[in-house]
């Protein structure tokens, strides 16, 4: 979470201790950070929106795989979700699975992809340096001590902030009265109020940062810090009225 704060230049009033930071902390999760933080900008600059948005994004009935009818029962929507959780963030990472259709291939390690710009790609090596750097430091962990070791230490761990992450971003953008908008009727606003606040009770809201029941000011001023979240989000609720989502469906039902 405090990564995602760095992205958003929202941790640290100066944006070389942010980008610092963030390169460090998204590095040692196996995230390349510049990579995200500028897809991630685009996601919040296209929320909501059918051909723009950067992740969840849901697929029209004309495309979907075929396949799909027969996941659409209890068992099938429990191998869909344990996948998704398990190995759903780095498959978004490297091969955009579940994200904007690009039409030709697009990974978030390659400098060249469609997602990012010609300004942007000397920083998409740079965070592919530092992932692999990562990597590198993990394998001399392994040599040192054992891959068991190391699977108990990091690989678990890595697997449980994986799953949280996808948990959190899907949560907050897939809900039954949450719209999806093509081009003849998104605009920004209505993208970013295409949010929902989460209440996963006082112990849960506190671990995240307040990512959780704080999001949709998030994603109507993302330069908020995390730590004034919650009175932000006091403050626009009045303001917002009807317009304003918020769910405590405890997390599991919400899955």
């Amino acid at each position: 979470m405090i990564a995602h704060e760095c992205g958003h230049h929202g941790f640290s009033k100066y944006k070389w201790f942010n980008d610092t930071l963030g390169l460090v902390l998204h590095s040692a999760l196996l995230i390349p950070y510049f990579s995200w933080k500028y897809s991630h900008r685009r996601h919040h600059s296209n929320t909501g929106s059918l051909e723009h948005d950067e992740l969840f994004v849901p697929k029209l009935k004309s495309k979907v795989p075929w396949f799909s009818k027969y996941l659409n029962n209890p068992p099938g929507r429990v191998l869909r979700l344990a996948t998704t959780l398990i190995i759903g963030l780095p498959l978004y990472y490297i091969f955009n699975v579940s994200g904007r259709d690009y039409q030709r291939f697009a990974s978030h390690f390659d400098p060249n992809s469609p997602i990012y710009s010609d300004q942007e790609r000397l920083q998409i090596y740079i965070s592919d340096v530092g992932v692999f750097a990562t990597i590198y430091l993990l394998y001399k962990l392994a040599l040192a001590q054992g891959f068991a070791w190391l699977m108990c230490v990091y690989g678990m761990p890595y697997l449980v902030h994986n799953a949280l992450v996808v948990t959190i971003v899907y949560l907050h953008h897939t809900h039954p009265d949450l719209p999806h908008y093509d081009s003849s009727e998104w605009d920004w606003l209505r993208g970013a109020l295409s949010t929902v606040d989460r209440d996963y009770g006082f112990f849960l809201n506190t671990l995240f940062h307040n990512i959780t029941d704080a999001r949709v000011v998030h994603h109507l001023i993302s330069t908020i810090p995390h730590y004034h979240a919650v009175e932000a989000t006091k403050a626009i609720k009045p303001i917002l009225g009807d317009y304003y989502q918020s769910d405590d469906t405890p997390l599991h039902k919400a899955l």
